[in-house]
């Protein structure tokens, strides 16, 4: 739980850096490896996630909703280290 936790203040501090000239993102990591990366548009308050494969090919998802943003990026991330 305090993993989900931890990517929910992430997405929140992405949020309170609105107005900034470029686009907040962060990016996730298992074991130094990037998993996803993840912007945050403040004009229409979305998530958009990136989610890479074993051959870098990404997959992106929108969320207009931080829980289930942080949703997605738990279960990306807890498939990872299910795979390693």
């Amino acid at each position: 739980m305090s993993q989900l936790l931890g990517i929910i203040q992430r997405l929140q501090t992405m949020q309170s850096m609105e107005g900034q000239e470029e686009v907040p993102q962060r990016q996730f990591e298992v074991n130094g490896k990037v998993i996803c990366q993840v912007k945050y548009f403040s004009g229409t308050g979305t998530f958009e996630v990136e989610e890479y494969d074993k051959d870098k090919n990404k997959q992106t998802y929108q969320f207009d909703d931080i829980d289930a943003a942080a949703i997605e990026i738990f279960d990306i991330v807890q498939e990872e280290k299910a795979y390693r």
